[in-house]
C-alpha cells in the first residue's frame, strides 16, 4: 500500500513544482521578471522559474520566529530591515514579547551572515520598477512569505506577485493584501507540512544556494556586457 506521503504527493520535487509554476506565471514571459527566492528551500526552484520567464535570479531573505514549544512552528516572520510580522496565534503559542525580542536578535544575526554568505560582493538586485515575484516551495502559517512581501514592496515594484506550489487556503488569505497577485497551484484540504506534498524534498544546504546565484550573477554579467 501506498504510503500517505506519496498518496498526498503533488510534485516530484522542486524543479518539477518549479516548471509547473512557470506555466502558470507564463504571462510574465518577454517581461525580465525579477525572481526572488526565499532560502533556502525555494532557491532551485526559483532558478527553474527565472530561466523558463527568461527573468533574474535573486534571494529576498527573511527568518521565521520560532515557538518555544516547536521550532517548526513559526509565530512570525522579520525580513533584513528589522521589521516583524508577529502571527495572530503568537502569544498563545509561547510568543510573548520576551521571546519575541530574543527571537528576533537571534534571526537578525542568521540574516546578517546569510547576506554576507549568498552575495558577499555585491547588494541586492533592485525590484524598483519591476515585476518582481516571489516565490517560496511552499506555504504554511504564511509568515516568511509576508515577511518577504513587505521587503520587496518596500523597493517598490511595478507588480508584486507572490509564486508558490500549494499552501492552506487560510494563510493566503493572510498574505493576499501584501501582494497584488497570489499564484498557488494547489490548496489542499489535508495540509500539514508543505513536505508531505513532494516525493523528493531534500534539505537544501548553503553550498547549492551559494552555486545557484553565482550561476545567476555570471548570467547577468554576460547579459549586461552583451547589451553594452
Amino acid at each position: 500500500m501506498a504510503s500517505t506521503a506519496l498518496m498526498s504527493a503533488l510534485f516530484r520535487d522542486r524543479i518539477e513544482a518549479g516548471q509547473k509554476l512557470a506555466k502558470a506565471l507564463a504571462a510574465y514571459r518577454g517581461r525580465h521578471p525579477l525572481v526572488l527566492a526565499i532560502p533556502r528551500g525555494a532557491v532551485a526552484m526559483g532558478a527553474e522559474l527565472a530561466r523558463a520567464l527568461d527573468g533574474e535570479l535573486d534571494v529576498v531573505l527573511v527568518r521565521k520566529l520560532r515557538s518555544p514549544y516547536s521550532p517548526e512552528l513559526a509565530v512570525g516572520a522579520v525580513d533584513e530591515s528589522g521589521w516583524t510580522y508577529v502571527a495572530a496565534h503568537a502569544l498563545m503559542s509561547g510568543g510573548t514579547p520576551e521571546h519575541l525580542a530574543r527571537e528576533k536578535r537571534l534571526q537578525m544575526e542568521t540574516l546578517a551572515k546569510r547576506r554576507a554568505l549568498y552575495t558577499p560582493a555585491r547588494a541586492a538586485v533592485d525590484a524598483a520598477g519591476r515585476v518582481a515575484i516571489v516565490v517560496d516551495d511552499g506555504i504554511a502559517t504564511g509568515a516568511s512569505m509576508i515577511a518577504a512581501l513587505h521587503a520587496v514592496r518596500a523597493k517598490k515594484p511595478a507588480r508584486l506577485v507572490c509564486a508558490v506550489p500549494v499552501a492552506p487556503e487560510e494563510s493566503l488569505e493572510q498574505i493576499r493584501p501584501y501582494a497584488d497577485e497570489v499564484v498557488c497551484l494547489a490548496t489542499p484540504p489535508d495540509f500539514q507540512a508543505v513536505g508531505q506534498f513532494y516525493r523528493e524534498f531534500p534539505q537544501v544546504e548553503d553550498e547549492e544556494v551559494v552555486a545557484l546565484l553565482a550561476e545567476a550573477a555570471k548570467a547577468r554579467r554576460k547579459a549586461g556586457t552583451q547589451a553594452a
